[in-house]
């Protein structure tokens, strides 16, 4: 028993997911590339909490302990 030849939409759909399962592809390897990058430089790795922290405010816009205040 012979099998029916493909048909021309069937290899035009192959290509199409080719081409889209490349392009993922790369999409993945950037962004692994990328967070290898920035573990390896060794950057702080904190997320955004909604909160303000003061290692996050320049040092000249924190006061001074003590200084000013409701005292």
């Amino acid at each position: 028993m012979a099998f029916k030849p493909e048909h021309e939409i069937h290899s035009r759909r192959f290509g199409r997911n080719l081409g889209l399962g490349l392009a993922l592809a790369a999409f993945v390897v950037l962004v692994f590339g990328l967070t290898v990058v920035k573990v390896k430089r060794g950057e702080p790795m904190q997320g955004y909490d909604h909160v303000v922290r003061p290692e996050m405010v320049p040092a000249a816009a924190v006061p001074a302990p003590g200084a000013g205040g409701n005292g």
